[in-house]
């Protein structure tokens, strides 16, 4: 049975097609205790004195570092050089850095001052989705409690940030369950990025049906695109995957076409860092010509994205923004130049890929296919 014919059990969310696997995947997912490799952000204490503590992910797979942030200063930069990253977890990062952030705030014109942090967190990113709705649905807390002490304000704060912590594991776990099924009757899937574990609060969300497949005793092989310029790919997908025992395979970006040609390849499926009300995805650079690919090999491409992602003020992918990286990220990565010194580089971190080229979206609330505006709209504002 090929991906797009086992995804007609799917369509639109509805699972009955596949109740008794979903229901065996989600008596795994529970005594398996399915969990991410290593903690992506975490709070350290209570909201008066407490930190966010992250893992530096700039640093992996050679070195598990983590970075102890007690400013908002400090989170903004974790979250511009890339330490944390992926919108999932950045969205995570943002609402604790809300809460160090009150904790410096001045008592008079609190909120203003707490608003103004929640403006400087947002700029760090401009892409991810998550960042800014995760920023604001704290400050729509706070904003509840204007009337209260600024120390009740602080652990509501912390409450919301746990809250959007403890959400996104529950999700990234219900995509998985949901693109389990995929998984499980293919041997060879490849992914670009990572939108894995390290992306998120939880078990990922291109890589959750991985997780969950892997946990029903399911053997496949994962094809790790290496994702230039900064190795995404390989540094940190290949490195979860690896630690949690799943088969993974490093490629070149440009060694796609060829694996694909040689049939090694069932589905592809890949995270995204915003999707528009008609499916548009952008995601890190490279996605848009990966579906391309898959589309002249007759390869369904999926994308997993929890609800937040989308950004349903955004008409289509023409007018997501497309955050424009630093040239050194080409010409010397890692610190070794590859590039004559005064060469002009362009470096987009991001491309859109057009609703037209997705097989599906994979969300926490259902499954969106075929993607168009009014299946976007049906499965995530219901």
């Amino acid at each position: 049975m090929s991906c797009r014919t086992l995804l007609t059990g799917l369509i639109c969310g509805n699972l009955t097609a596949m109740k008794d696997d979903t229901k065996k995947l989600k008596n795994i997912a529970a005594h398996e205790d399915i969990k991410p490799p290593a903690p992506v952000a975490e709070w350290v204490g209570d909201s008066e004195t407490g930190f966010l503590r992250l893992l530096d992910q700039t640093l992996l797979p050679e070195e598990t570092v983590y970075v102890d942030c007690r400013d908002s200063t400090s989170v903004w930069e974790s979250i511009r050089r890339l330490a944390v990253r992926g919108a999932p977890a950045i969205g995570v990062a943002a609402a604790y850095g809300m809460v160090v952030a009150a904790q410096g705030a001045p008592e008079k014109d609190f909120l203003a001052s707490l608003n103004a942090a929640g403006q400087y967190l947002i700029s760090s990113r401009p892409t991810a989705v998550n960042l800014e709705w995760a920023v604001n649905r704290v400050m729509a807390r706070a904003g509840e409690s204007a009337d209260a002490l600024p120390a009740e304000i602080r652990r509501i704060l912390l409450d919301e940030a746990r809250a959007i912590h403890a959400e996104d594991e529950a999700m990234c776990l219900s995509i998985g369950l949901a693109a389990a099924p995929l998984i499980q009757q293919s041997s060879g899937v490849l992914t670009h990025c990572n939108a894995g574990a390290l992306a998120t609060g939880g078990i990922g969300t291109a890589t959750a049906g991985m997780y969950v497949a892997h946990a029903s005793g399911h053997s496949f092989t994962v094809y790790c695109d290496e994702t230039r310029p900064l190795l995404q790919g390989s540094r940190l997908t290949a490195w979860e995957l690896n630690r949690a025992g799943i088969d993974a395979v490093v490629i070149t970006d440009n060694m796609a076409a060829q694996v694909m040609r040689e049939g090694r390849i069932d589905m592809v499926i890949t995270g995204a860092d915003r999707i528009a009300a008609n499916g548009d995805a952008a995601n890190k650079i490279g996605t848009y010509g990966v579906a391309i690919l898959a589309r002249h090999h007759g390869i369904p491409f999926y994308v997993a994205a929890p609800y937040s992602t989308f950004d349903l003020d955004l008409p289509s992918g023409d007018a997501i923004p497309i955050e424009l990286r630093g040239s050194e990220e080409i010409i010397e990565g890692f610190g070794r130049r590859t590039a004559p010194r005064d060469i002009e580089t362009y470096s987009p971190a991001f491309d859109v890929t057009p609703a037209d080229l997705i097989t599906a979206i994979i969300t926490d609330r259902g499954v969106i296919e075929p993607v168009g505006a009014d299946n976007v709209r049906r499965i995530i504002v219901g």
